[in-house]
Protein backbone atom coordinates (compact mmCIF):
# COMPACT_ATOMS: atom_id res chain seq x y z
CA UNK A 1 0.00 0.00 0.00
CA UNK A 2 1.20 3.42 -1.01
CA UNK A 3 2.29 5.81 1.98
CA UNK A 4 -0.63 8.42 1.16
CA UNK A 5 -3.04 5.58 0.56
CA UNK A 6 -2.04 4.25 4.02
CA UNK A 7 -2.18 7.82 5.72
CA UNK A 8 -5.27 8.87 4.71
CA UNK A 9 -7.35 4.73 6.02
CA UNK A 10 -4.77 5.81 9.12
CA UNK A 11 -6.60 9.24 9.68
CA UNK A 12 -10.39 7.59 8.67
CA UNK A 13 -9.76 5.04 11.06
CA UNK A 14 -8.81 6.67 14.00
CA UNK A 15 -11.27 9.72 13.40
CA UNK A 16 -14.30 7.18 13.12
CA UNK A 17 -12.75 5.29 16.44
CA UNK A 18 -12.43 8.03 18.67
CA UNK A 19 -10.47 6.25 20.80
CA UNK A 20 -6.96 4.44 20.91
CA UNK A 21 -6.21 1.78 17.95
CA UNK A 22 -3.41 -0.59 19.08
CA UNK A 23 -0.58 -0.33 15.90
CA UNK A 24 -1.53 -3.87 15.87
CA UNK A 25 -4.87 -3.69 14.81
CA UNK A 26 -4.05 -1.22 12.29
CA UNK A 27 -1.31 -3.34 10.92
CA UNK A 28 -3.95 -6.04 10.49
CA UNK A 29 -6.39 -3.75 8.82
CA UNK A 30 -4.27 -2.39 6.47
CA UNK A 31 -2.09 -5.68 5.58
CA UNK A 32 1.58 -3.66 6.69
CA UNK A 33 4.17 -4.25 8.82
CA UNK A 34 3.50 -2.78 12.41
CA UNK A 35 6.81 -0.96 11.55
CA UNK A 36 5.34 0.55 7.96
CA UNK A 37 2.42 1.88 10.37
CA UNK A 38 3.96 3.42 12.62
CA UNK A 39 5.66 5.56 10.53
CA UNK A 40 3.35 6.14 8.53
CA UNK A 41 1.02 7.89 11.77
CA UNK A 42 4.03 9.55 13.14
CA UNK A 43 4.13 11.45 10.00
CA UNK A 44 0.39 12.00 9.67
CA UNK A 45 0.91 13.60 13.33
CA UNK A 46 3.99 15.37 12.60
CA UNK A 47 2.03 16.97 9.95
CA UNK A 48 -1.12 17.91 11.78
CA UNK A 49 1.19 19.42 14.75
CA UNK A 50 3.38 21.76 11.64
CA UNK A 51 -0.16 23.14 10.62
CA UNK A 52 -1.05 23.46 13.66
CA UNK A 53 -4.72 21.76 12.99
CA UNK A 54 -7.40 21.61 15.04
CA UNK A 55 -6.68 18.07 15.67
CA UNK A 56 -4.12 15.88 16.63
CA UNK A 57 -2.95 12.60 16.25
CA UNK A 58 -1.37 11.38 20.06
CA UNK A 59 0.79 8.23 20.09
CA UNK A 60 -0.90 6.40 23.67
CA UNK A 61 1.60 3.61 24.74
CA UNK A 62 1.49 1.12 21.33
CA UNK A 63 -1.45 2.88 19.60
CA UNK A 64 -2.55 6.06 18.04
CA UNK A 65 -5.93 8.50 19.14
CA UNK A 66 -7.00 11.67 17.06
CA UNK A 67 -7.83 14.19 19.64
CA UNK A 68 -8.85 17.74 19.48
CA UNK A 69 -5.74 20.16 19.99
CA UNK A 70 -5.33 21.60 23.51
CA UNK A 71 -5.15 24.87 22.21
CA UNK A 72 -9.04 24.36 20.84
CA UNK A 73 -10.10 23.37 23.94
CA UNK A 74 -12.19 26.27 24.94
CA UNK A 75 -14.09 26.44 21.43
CA UNK A 76 -14.75 22.50 21.90
CA UNK A 77 -16.00 23.50 25.71
CA UNK A 78 -18.34 26.22 24.40
CA UNK A 79 -19.53 24.43 21.61
CA UNK A 80 -20.19 21.06 23.12
CA UNK A 81 -21.05 22.89 26.54
CA UNK A 82 -18.92 20.42 28.55
CA UNK A 83 -17.22 21.03 32.13
CA UNK A 84 -13.58 20.70 32.84
CA UNK A 85 -13.65 17.29 34.22
CA UNK A 86 -13.36 17.83 38.61
CA UNK A 87 -10.31 18.38 40.21
CA UNK A 88 -8.24 16.01 41.91
CA UNK A 89 -8.06 16.03 45.95
CA UNK A 90 -5.14 15.51 47.38
CA UNK A 91 -5.70 12.38 49.16
CA UNK A 92 -6.81 11.08 44.88
CA UNK A 93 -3.43 12.85 43.32
CA UNK A 94 -1.10 11.02 46.37
CA UNK A 95 -3.03 7.59 45.44
CA UNK A 96 -3.22 7.79 41.85
CA UNK A 97 0.50 8.43 42.12
CA UNK A 98 1.49 5.65 44.03
CA UNK A 99 -0.32 3.39 41.55
CA UNK A 100 1.33 4.80 38.27
CA UNK A 101 4.52 4.32 39.86
CA UNK A 102 4.24 0.54 41.95
CA UNK A 103 1.41 -0.71 39.25
CA UNK A 104 -0.35 -2.93 39.66
CA UNK A 105 -0.43 -1.58 43.40
CA UNK A 106 -3.15 -3.44 45.95
CA UNK A 107 -5.00 -0.52 47.61
CA UNK A 108 -3.55 -2.40 50.80
CA UNK A 109 0.02 -1.26 49.37
CA UNK A 110 -1.44 2.21 48.52
CA UNK A 111 -2.49 2.45 52.02
CA UNK A 112 0.63 1.30 54.05
CA UNK A 113 2.65 4.50 52.03
CA UNK A 114 -0.44 6.84 52.67
CA UNK A 115 -0.54 5.55 56.01
CA UNK A 116 -4.46 6.34 56.12
CA UNK A 117 -7.38 4.34 54.58
CA UNK A 118 -7.62 4.80 50.32
CA UNK A 119 -10.89 2.88 49.92
CA UNK A 120 -12.97 6.48 48.77
CA UNK A 121 -9.74 7.50 46.68
CA UNK A 122 -9.37 4.36 44.77
CA UNK A 123 -13.40 3.95 44.42
CA UNK A 124 -13.05 8.03 42.74
CA UNK A 125 -10.08 6.88 40.28
CA UNK A 126 -12.24 3.88 39.22
CA UNK A 127 -15.10 6.16 38.13
CA UNK A 128 -12.54 8.69 36.72
CA UNK A 129 -11.44 5.94 34.48
CA UNK A 130 -7.91 6.82 35.65
CA UNK A 131 -7.19 2.97 36.77
CA UNK A 132 -8.57 0.68 36.20
CA UNK A 133 -8.49 -3.53 37.82
CA UNK A 134 -5.74 -5.61 36.81
CA UNK A 135 -6.27 -8.79 38.06
CA UNK A 136 -6.11 -10.15 41.33
CA UNK A 137 -3.02 -10.66 44.04
CA UNK A 138 -2.06 -14.38 44.06
CA UNK A 139 -2.67 -14.38 48.19
CA UNK A 140 -4.86 -14.93 50.86
CA UNK A 141 -7.85 -13.10 50.47
CA UNK A 142 -6.60 -12.41 46.46
CA UNK A 143 -6.60 -8.86 46.85
CA UNK A 144 -7.59 -6.39 43.51
CA UNK A 145 -4.67 -5.09 41.65
CA UNK A 146 -4.67 -1.62 40.35
CA UNK A 147 -3.47 -0.22 37.13
CA UNK A 148 -3.48 3.34 35.15
CA UNK A 149 -5.36 3.70 31.95
CA UNK A 150 -5.02 5.10 28.47
CA UNK A 151 -7.15 8.40 29.78
CA UNK A 152 -4.48 8.91 33.01
CA UNK A 153 -1.81 8.96 30.24
CA UNK A 154 -4.06 11.54 28.10
CA UNK A 155 -5.18 13.26 31.37
CA UNK A 156 -0.97 13.80 31.78
CA UNK A 157 0.10 14.34 28.86
CA UNK A 158 1.99 11.34 28.30
CA UNK A 159 2.28 8.55 25.96
CA UNK A 160 3.91 6.03 28.31
CA UNK A 161 4.76 5.27 31.50
CA UNK A 162 8.25 6.05 30.70
CA UNK A 163 7.76 9.32 31.06
CA UNK A 164 6.90 9.34 34.51
CA UNK A 165 9.70 11.49 36.17
CA UNK A 166 11.82 9.67 38.51
CA UNK A 167 11.19 8.90 41.97
CA UNK A 168 12.72 7.31 44.78
CA UNK A 169 10.35 4.06 45.27
CA UNK A 170 10.09 2.40 48.45
CA UNK A 171 11.03 -1.43 48.54
CA UNK A 172 8.66 -3.50 50.25
CA UNK A 173 9.67 -6.27 52.70
CA UNK A 174 13.33 -5.80 53.38
CA UNK A 175 14.20 -4.09 56.79
CA UNK A 176 14.41 -0.57 57.46
CA UNK A 177 17.30 0.71 59.35
CA UNK A 178 16.84 3.63 61.63
CA UNK A 179 19.65 5.97 62.06
CA UNK A 180 21.12 5.60 65.82
CA UNK A 181 20.35 8.26 68.18
CA UNK A 182 23.29 9.74 69.60
CA UNK A 183 23.22 10.82 73.38
CA UNK A 184 22.59 14.42 72.71
CA UNK A 185 19.59 13.16 70.98
CA UNK A 186 18.15 10.73 73.72
CA UNK A 187 17.51 13.71 75.81
CA UNK A 188 15.33 15.11 73.14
Amino acid sequence: METELMQRAIEAILFAAGERIDVQRLSNVLEADPSEVEQCADALADQYAFERRGVRILKLEKGYQMVSSGEMADYVTRALETRKPPKLSSSQLETLTIIAYYQPATKAMVEQIRGVDSAYSVAALLNKKLIEEAGRLNVPGRPIQYKTTPDFLRTFGLSSLEELPPIEKITFGEPVELPEETPAQEGQ
